[in-house]
């Protein structure tokens, strides 16, 4: 079989046994902060197993992207080595809400592997946790797996734990054997030879592990199972190995004709390309960017790793970006991003080929440096980290080249500089909020978190729950008109007021389905208040918002469908977009975005919202944003039949309720990412009439119209360097061979001091650094009569700094002659004074001084 039938069978498969499909989330968390990527299938039904939302249906299915390379599951280093590691993956998983539970999970997986995909029964093995004796008598009772080949295992294999704290449950899996002689299986084997491979876990969650460690049995016991399908499809398509099926060879194939080297004959770099060219175009696809922080970094180190070992190919140039087409042949019509985000893929990956590039050779040689002089075969922290904070090296790319060394890295030294500088960058966060840390009150019971907001701007409420932290209110309701943070909206303000209370709202969080309200001020718990928002507040938010829509709209017809959202601000004050283009976006194309957008708010055209099935929003062309996680039914926000988005913010009624759309700044963000910044309404047009007061003023002083200003402006620049390269000739006309040959001796010492014309400080100090060369032990000093104020160099020979002879101390006082100051370098320095009548004052005084130095000396 091949993987799409793999995959579409085993969705199939359950949703002919009443499960509900639901698509992949994205391999970026949207709302789970303690994960950097989604590592499983469960990661978006968490909140079902905290019992702290209810699900959508019982019974789900689906095929889950995931990515592992960092924290608890991170096998980056067995990425190639073996035949079976990954950092993308994708999981196949059926689930149960408190619905079915061991009986059918464990009947219906032994069906599909064995009726359906029609594996050997004399190469499977289940397991289950020891002291499981229900699953133990339900693989015997309701399968006819031989009763020797059920076998029970300890905590370490069969039993599932979400975390220290929280839903577990004892697991059963499934192990298929993959030796060539069927004769030689033993129970021995399973958990511990790679020749039993595990290919589905049926996690059954029926406890609640406690903080003091003991167990409670949970009131709804769900079910969580898991099948890789990288290794289902090598056991399908007769392979002994992951990277030997179609999800892989086609990317292979690809690279070998890139290279005169064989897949067969040097296999670890073609698998390790070929593994990380997927994780890398998933994540790009879902909004992640190379960087050096977070996930970010993990990209990074990814990218360059895969660069790194195309190096042992022979692969010099940059080459990772043109594997993409091949990713998205493979997998582009089960995952759609990939083909809607082809160009930003290719060309983000392909920017930070460029860059790695430039730095690699240098951090080599760099490499090389350090090797030469370490005690023990060990590179210490210091120096792993310069590579890394300097040459971009990833520690473990620096731990991959010292390995085909046999030298190691000091790892702990590393992490230990790596915390620090980590440490030194953390900026404060804005409010937060962790359920593990909030201790809530529950003060009534029944729906929450209603939003009125699309309609109402004030209504009454009641209290549902309230804490209090770092001298805040945090409150949940059963209903509000407070929009909470999301989707690049930023939450409303106001006030929330009742018997005892009065408290001002700084800021609204969504924390799976609850919105709570953080507050500073008075308050005492009551049963109703009234919530009111900032309505100017929320206008200015409106108005941004809907023009953001347009914009992006506008982006595209004016640079190209590959624009797409890589992030956004929505904002009282301004509106921020990011998007997808690698070219700095000219004056002209931002004129006809701009242009555009305003051309449809004085259309006036009336916002239609209405809620839609997921799919069917998609196939009417309706955008799918960055950062965003929808359901199957979601709101579509159709602005005037122009723009068409998925959106769960608030909006305008009528476009030309806007008012006006300016943008004030265009700018790079990172590779293939630019960033725009305009406003709207009233603040639009207080910026245009400050830049045109600006014009009025520089109109005055230039005395020029407006349309030759910037021809008038480019003269006078013309002029003045013009002017700078007539300044620079004359001061070279200054003869430092002459000023030398003509200087007084003291003690075999020269002192130079001279009056000399008009000449700029820049000038002066490129005379300094030639007469620096030129003038041998002594000293130096040039005062220039300038236009208004005199100014001088001071020059000394680094031999006489060593006696305590500096000219920045003589710069200080012959400053002081002149009625200024100064100051430099031990051997080069410049002064200033405030009336050109006492430059023959100052000449002689500082004569007397430097010669009764020279002579102490």
């Amino acid at each position: 079989m091949k993987s799409k039938e793999i995959r579409n069978s085993f969705i199939d498969y359950f949703k002919d046994r009443g499960h509900s499909f639901v698509r992949s989330s994205p391999s970026v968390p949207i709302d789970d902060p303690t994960l950097l990527f989604t590592n499983a299938g469960m990661n978006q039904f968490k909140p079902i197993f905290l019992d702290q939302i209810k699900a959508d249906s019982l019974r789900a299915v689906n095929s889950q992207k995931c990515i592992r390379v960092s924290g608890k599951h991170n096998d980056l280093e067995e990425v190639g080595v073996d035949t079976f590691h990954h950092t993308f993956f994708e999981m196949l998983g059926n689930w149960s809400f408190g619905d079915y539970y061991k009986k059918e999970a464990i009947s219906w997986a032994w069906e599909l592997f064995t009726d359906v995909w029609k594996l050997d029964k004399n190469r499977l093995w289940a397991t289950v946790y020891v002291e499981d004796e229900e699953a133990h008598d339900l693989w015997a009772k309701y399968t006819d797996i031989e009763p020797d080949r059920i076998l029970k295992c300890g905590k370490k294999d069969n039993f599932w734990e979400m975390g220290e704290t929280g839903p577990c449950g004892p697991c059963s899996e499934i192990h298929y054997y993959i030796g060539s002689d069927i004769d030689q299986q033993s129970q021995d084997g399973v958990n511990k030879s790679e020749e039993y491979w595990e290919l589905w876990n049926l996690v059954f969650i029926q406890n609640n592990r406690k903080k003091d460690g003991s167990l409670e049995e949970l009131p709804a016991k769900h079910v969580d199972t898991g099948a890789g399908l990288e290794r289902i499809a090598a056991v399908l398509q007769n392979k002994t190995s992951n990277y030997d099926t179609d999800l892989f060879l086609p990317i292979i194939d690809k690279i070998e004709s890139m290279t005169p080297y064989n897949y067969k004959n040097n296999p670890i770099p073609f698998r390790v390309i070929a593994d990380h060219i997927r994780m890398l175009s998933f994540s790009i696809a879902d909004g992640a960017l190379p960087s050096n922080e977070g996930r970010g970094y993990v990209l990074r180190r990814i990218l360059r790793r895969g660069s790194r070992f195309g190096r042992t190919l022979g692969l010099e140039e940059p080459f990772l970006f043109g594997l993409v087409d091949s990713v998205i042949e493979i997998m582009g019509d089960i995952y759609p991003e990939l083909i809607d985000r082809r160009p930003h893929i290719k060309k983000v990956i392909q920017a930070e080929e460029e860059s790695f590039n430039k730095t690699l050779d240098r951090g080599l040689s760099h490499f090389e440096k350090i090797i030469l002089d370490i005690d023990n075969n060990l590179i210490n922290g210091a120096d792993a980290f310069k590579l890394y904070d300097t040459y971009g090296f990833p520690l473990d790319l620096t731990q991959l080249i010292a390995r085909e060394k046999n030298i190691s890295v000091d790892e702990k030294g590393f992490n230990d500089l790596m915390k620090k500088q980590k440490e030194m960058a953390k900026a404060s966060s804005h409010f937060q909020i962790n359920d593990d840390e909030m201790d809530w009150v529950i003060y009534s019971e029944g729906e929450e978190s209603k939003f009125l907001g699309y309609k109402l701007n004030k209504c009454k409420s009641k209290l549902r729950r309230y804490a209090f932290k770092n001298d805040q209110v945090f409150l949940v309701l059963d209903q509000t008109p407070f929009y909470a943070e999301s989707g690049g909206q930023i939450a409303d303000m106001g006030l929330i007021s009742g018997k005892g209370i009065a408290l001002e709202v700084l800021d609204v969080k969504k924390t799976n389905e609850s919105i709570v309200h953080i507050c500073s001020g008075t308050f005492e718990a009551d049963g109703e208040v009234l919530c009111e928002i900032n309505e100017k507040r929320r206008e200015a938010i409106r108005k941004n918002h809907t023009a953001t829509h347009l914009m992006h709209r506008a982006l595209k017809d004016v640079l190209g469908d590959h624009v797409n959202q890589a992030g956004s601000l929505v904002h009282p004050e301004y509106l921020r977009f990011d998007l997808t283009h690698s070219d700095k976006i000219s004056k002209d194309q931002v004129l006809k975005v701009e242009n555009e957008v305003n051309k449809h708010i004085l259309l006036n055209k009336k916002l239609e919202v209405s809620i839609q099935n997921f799919d069917d929003a998609k196939k009417t062309g309706a955008e799918a944003l960055f950062g965003e996680k929808y359901g199957d039914k979601v709101r579509v926000v159709n602005a005037g039949d122009y723009s068409v988005e998925l959106c769960g913010g608030t909006h305008v009624n009528r476009t030309g309720d806007i008012g006006l759309f300016k943008i004030i700044e265009e700018s790079s963000l990172s590779s293939g990412v630019r960033r725009i910044v305009a406003l709207t309404g009233e603040a639009s047009l207080k910026e245009m009439q400050k830049n045109d007061s600006i014009l009025i003023g520089l109109q005055k002083i230039l005395n020029t119209p407006p349309d030759l200003m910037e021809d008038r402006i480019s003269g006078l620049l013309k002029e003045k360097k013009h002017l700078e390269k007539k300044i620079k000739s004359e001061d070279s006309d200054i003869n430092i061979i002459d000023l030398v040959s003509a200087a007084e001796k003291i003690n075999d010492r020269v002192l130079i001091l001279e009056k000399i014309k008009n000449t700029s400080t820049d000038a002066l100090k490129t005379i300094g650094d030639k007469m620096v060369d030129k003038m041998g032990n002594g000293v130096c000093v040039l005062i220039s009569e300038g236009e208004e104020k005199p100014n001088a160099l001071i020059v000394v020979s680094k031999s006489l700094n060593s006696s305590g002879i500096l000219a920045g101390d003589l710069a200080k006082s012959i400053g002081g002659f002149m009625g200024g100051g100064g100051g430099g370098k031990p051997h080069l320095a410049t002064a200033g004074g405030r009336d050109n009548n006492a430059i023959d004052q100052a000449i002689e005084k500082s004569r007397n001084l430097i010669t009764k130095l020279l002579k102490e000396d």
